[in-house]
């Protein structure tokens, strides 16, 4: 068996912590008390008006507890405003504050920069063949599992 180290998901997840770690002090060094999880849930939330906290749970990559918990802080801080579903009383809808709306507005240049930052040297035939790999990884995880 190989070691861990040396296996493609470990590359994978050593990627994802080193993006995540990058892009957070950048976000930080601006002066934005945001985390990227809290940035992508608001912009779930924005993209897609009366989405379930299933769905921004899935989108997000989170279980249902770590999103109740996000969006609580979330509201807490001002970011998202929370009103009982007209029609369904046991429901919430969620909707960004001015205030979630302007920081989100304002950390996506940086980003945009993150992003170029992180696949900077990288062409765009590598992200396409990247992005396949990734893809058909993913594909036989859901369906041998």
């Amino acid at each position: 068996m190989a070691k861990p180290e040396q296996t493609i998901f470990y590359n994978i997840e050593e990627s994802i912590k080193s993006y995540r770690q990058f892009a957070q002090k950048n976000i930080n060094d601006e002066g934005y008390d945001i985390t990227i999880d809290q940035g992508l849930i608001l912009n779930i939330i924005q993209e897609n008006p009366g989405i379930s906290q299933k769905e921004i749970s899935r989108r997000a990559f989170k279980d249902h507890a770590s999103i109740t918990r996000i969006i609580e802080l979330l509201v807490k801080r001002d970011f998202l405003k929370r009103d009982f579903n007209s029609e369904d009383r046991r429901r919430f809808d969620l909707s960004l504050t001015e205030f979630g709306k302007d920081t989100l507005t304002k950390i996506e240049p940086i980003v945009d920069l993150n992003r170029k930052n992180a696949i900077e040297g990288v062409s765009v035939e590598e992200m396409e063949l990247l992005k396949n790999i990734l893809q058909k990884i993913t594909a036989n995880c859901r369906t041998k599992g």
